[in-house]
């Protein structure tokens, strides 16, 4: 593609459907052809290194207690309305990375499997029957949450936002790869015990509603990651309890998309 390729998804996003069209259409010419054409190789994705599945998000929105087992294990009330907050940019990581936090600033660190949406063109008044029109793909995010904070804080920014406390991927699958959002599996597998596994049909409030709903107030801007909520099974509410620890492993499943990767470490 040389000049002409996209710089990030970001870019590819704002290009639009023919932008797209003319990835797939190189991408297609290339596994035709094979390596020998371009004098090169194939890289399999194994040997690649992850970014975050998105690396200049106009902004990361989030859905809170939008499954009703992990809004009563956690002992959130259940509002009329959505419960919607920010996540910082500085908390996007990738598959496979290392997030680290310092010891004396949590000791409740938790993860949780969600679902995450990426816009694809400026949303505004959108009827939920024309919502998932406006999604560009979907990914895997953990929202990794210091739950210490979470509950002596009046908002819940700041601890789901430490560096690394957003990974998503390892991919974005397009939107027309995904029949349903609302029928697919979640696991979270953290050191080889699966501790959540539920479906994205358990949702209180499915993709077409939020976007729907966010989008009555402001404009989703193109390239917004929307993360959209957790089921049961969060460490907090198990007894005993069970955080992420120094040296855990939590691999976050989502059926379709593919498994998400976190190391962990407390410094």
């Amino acid at each position: 593609m040389g000049d002409e390729a996209p710089r990030d998804l970001q870019e590819l996003i704002e290009r639009g459907d023919t932008g797209l069209e003319h990835v797939r259409a190189i991408a297609d010419a290339a596994i035709e052809e094979g390596p020998a054409a371009e004098g090169g190789r194939l890289v399999p994705l194994t040997e690649l290194r992850h970014s975050s599945a998105v690396l200049r998000p106009p902004q990361v929105l989030a859905i809170g207690a939008n499954y009703a087992a992990h809004a009563s294990e956690l002992k959130l009330r259940s509002e009329s309305a959505m419960t919607i907050f920010s996540l910082w940019p500085n908390s996007l990581a990738g598959h496979g990375q290392t997030t680290t936090w310092p010891e004396d600033l949590s000791s409740q660190v938790d993860y949780e499997a969600e679902l995450g949406v990426i816009i694809g063109r400026p949303a505004r008044g959108v009827h939920v029957r024309d919502a998932l029109d406006y999604v560009w793909g979907y990914t895997v995010v953990n929202d990794i949450t210091a739950r210490d904070i979470q509950f002596s804080e009046a908002q819940w920014s700041r601890c789901k936002s430490f560096d690394g406390f957003t990974p998503s991927g390892p991919v974005v699958v397009t939107a027309d790869e995904i029949a349903d959002p609302q029928d697919l599996w979640l696991t979270t597998n953290l050191d080889g015990h699966i501790l959540q596994d539920a479906s994205t049909n358990e949702m209180v409030r499915g993709v077409a509603e939020i976007i729907s709903y966010l989008s009555r107030s402001a404009t989703i801007p193109p390239g917004t990651l929307i993360s959209t909520g957790s089921p049961g099974g969060a460490g907090y509410s198990r007894s005993p309890q069970v955080f992420l620890r120094d040296g855990s492993t939590v691999t976050v499943t989502i059926e379709g998309i593919g498994s998400l990767t976190t190391h962990c470490r407390v410094i």
